[in-house]
């Protein structure tokens, strides 16, 4: 059977680098497997934190990331089949309302970690409906390269909490790993975040 997904116009890369260009002094969180593969390969920076595991969770620890650093604009980006399994954080951080955060959905309506298996988005899930059913102010979508400027431009401005739903093409990602150390990345994070103080070092 033919995934419909192949033929999706947006290519997850191009907008991996595009969010990380475009958001200079974002931080990001990356779901795991494939999107922690796009914003690696589009180029890895400190300001980058990539989830190794906890499926289900890049929504969450965006919002509280976002009410920490309510001054920085915290952008999680991460695939369906991830957010799928954390549903009940969209209806958190609806009611939290943080104004500075953005959750990004590359949709290819499959499980790229386990073979490529079709997602609930597959037969028609309607993960926006749900975003504006639990209350977030902002929700743009974008399915072909036409819509994908305004989408981006709510990502990076919107008045937050903002929800943006990327049908992507389903297509491998490059491989590209960042270390798998997850105290590191930790204290990799915060110190780019909260300077070397926060990790017991000197200046």
């Amino acid at each position: 059977m033919t995934n419909r997904a192949n033929t999706f116009e947006i290519r997850r890369l191009a907008v991996a680098k595009r969010l990380l260009s475009e958001n200079p002094d974002a931080l990001f969180i990356a779901g795991l497997g494939a999107t922690v593969w796009d914003l690696t390969a589009a180029g890895d920076r400190h300001s980058t934190f990539p989830l190794w595991g906890a499926m289900g969770g890049a929504a969450a620890m965006g919002l509280g990331l976002a009410l920490a650093q309510p001054e920085k604009r915290v952008i999680v980006v991460t695939g369906d089949g991830e957010q799928l399994m954390g549903l009940g954080a969209l209806a958190t951080v609806a009611v939290q309302r943080p104004a500075n955060l953005s959750v990004v959905v590359f949709d290819n309506e499959s499980y790229g970690e386990t073979g490529m298996q079709a997602t609930h988005t597959a037969a028609g899930v309607d993960l926006a409906g749900v975003a504006r059913a639990a209350g977030f102010p902002t929700i743009v979508t974008a399915v072909t390269e036409d819509a994908l400027d305004d989408a981006l431009a709510a990502v990076s401005t919107g008045k937050g909490p903002v929800f943006a739903w990327l049908k992507v093409r389903a297509e491998p990602s490059p491989f590209a790993l960042p270390p798998k150390d997850g105290a590191w990345l930790k204290d990799r994070f915060r110190r780019h975040l909260l300077g070397p103080e926060a990790v017991g070092e000197t200046a």
